[in-house]
């Protein structure tokens, strides 16, 4: 019987046993396969595509008849941690079916990202309020207040992430909440998920760590390192987050597995399972890079922030180890090498802040300029498109550096 190819993209890693492989990221030609496709009868073929494949297309009309299961993948564990449990079959909500393109310009953008960001702020503030008062996430409210920020994102690939970069707001929970939510929803949309499923992962990244609203306020509002007697408390929270999702009567797969594996690592040495590879969810993975992500870039009281440059670095250098290489490469292509809400500094010696990316050239994209080259801060920022500059100047960026440096806030600039 004839039938329409129905093809959907999938991390190698991510392939299970019984699927059939009708295109590959590369020329058949240079790989051993057969140009009828590959259909996934065991582990071996998964593997033998990794060593040609990051990307492969799959059929999803087509089925491999096969009695056997995708064992986990083999990955080396300290010698204590107990064997992951089987693979977690893959969610289809979490496989790449569009190609977004911004629909509204930056400009455009920013009166109803400012409005989805006021939105789903209140919504965060009250949340750690209620969890305290031992009152119930309300799922509803929840996905009130996030999907007007997703609709936003997925019009305009910058706006949110700016407004979201000049936030004034002192608690690191807060900070943390929001930002992880904003990060999930940019990269689920680079990603290419449906709209529900990336709905469900900025739900997870808001969600992350409502467990800490159960730890001791002393542990929460701790001014150094913490002990490894506090350390095994504050793991705890990963347990309470899972709690508490239950007697919301929350069971969004995305949303469960943000919460409960954002600390396991691709290599089996996080917590609390020791989960290992794919069988950690795929929204688990995403999760983990964010979390890492977002808490390198914000200031604590024992530690400066790094910028939002040497952030994706050190992720980098964590690739194939703590974190899926596949996942840390395409989250540094969704941010870009400048991410939104970078301060640069430029060969001018002028320091300024990254407002939008330009999708074609990313090493130049739009910016503020904020202090001039002497180091003294402006009166009036001056925008600056590096890709469109005026000629005979010629501006590019120098170096990143990190949030505060000389002194500088960019949300008095923009939020007065």
């Amino acid at each position: 019987m004839a039938y329409d190819l129905v093809e959907r993209r999938v991390f190698v890693t991510d392939l299970q046993i019984g699927m059939f492989v009708s295109r590959l990221d590369c020329e058949w030609s240079d790989t051993p396969f057969p140009l009828q496709g590959v259909p996934i009868t065991s582990r071996e073929d998964i593997d033998n595509l990794a060593k040609f494949c990051k990307y492969v297309f799959v059929d999803t009309q087509r089925q491999v008849a096969t009695s056997s299961w995708l064992a986990p993948p083999s990955v080396v564990k300290p010698a204590a941690a107990k064997p992951p449990p089987p693979r977690v079959p893959l969610n289809t909500r979490l496989i790449t079916q569009h190609a977004y393109t911004d629909t509204a310009s930056f400009d455009d953008e920013m009166p109803r990202a400012r409005e989805a960001f006021e939105t789903v702020s209140k919504f965060a503030e009250q949340l750690v309020a209620d969890i305290h008062a031992g009152k119930s996430i309300d799922p509803q409210a929840l996905d009130a207040a996030v999907r007007p920020m997703v609709a936003s994102v997925l019009r305009s690939g910058d706006a949110f992430f700016w407004i979201e970069s000049l936030r004034r707001h002192d608690s690191y929970t807060f900070r943390h909440a929001v930002g992880c939510s904003t990060l999930a929803a940019s990269f689920g949309r680079h990603m290419g998920f449906n709209g529900d499923a990336i709905v469900s992962l900025a739900a997870g990244g808001l969600l992350m760590d409502v467990g800490k609203a159960q730890l001791p306020r002393e542990i929460l509002e701790r001014q150094g390192p913490l002990n490894d007697m506090e350390w095994d408390l504050a793991r705890h929270h990963v347990e309470e987050g899972g709690a508490i999702l239950d007697a919301a009567g929350v069971t969004d797969q995305e949303v469960r597995d943000m919460v409960l594996t954002h600390h396991e690592r691709f290599d089996g040495s996080g917590y609390p399972e020791g989960l290992a590879g794919t069988a950690i969810p795929l929204a688990g993975r995403m999760a983990a890079i964010i979390d890492t992500y977002h808490a390198m870039c914000t200031p604590r009281p024992y530690r400066p922030a790094v910028s939002q440059h040497l952030a994706l670095r050190q992720l980098y250098q964590g690739r194939d180890r703590e974190y899926q290489g596949e996942l840390v490469e395409q989250f540094q292509a969704c941010l870009g090498v400048y991410p939104t809400g970078s301060l640069v500094e430029l060969n001018t010696g002028e320091v300024a802040v990254v407002m939008v990316q330009n999708q074609s050239r990313r090493l130049q994209p739009r910016v503020a300029i904020l202090v001039g080259a002497d180091k003294v801060e402006l009166d009036e920022f001056r925008i600056v498109d590096l890709m469109r500059q005026a000629e005979g100047i010629h501006r590019e960026i120098q170096r990143t550096l990190p949030a505060g440096s000389y002194g500088i806030d960019p949300s008095e600039y923009f939020l007065a």
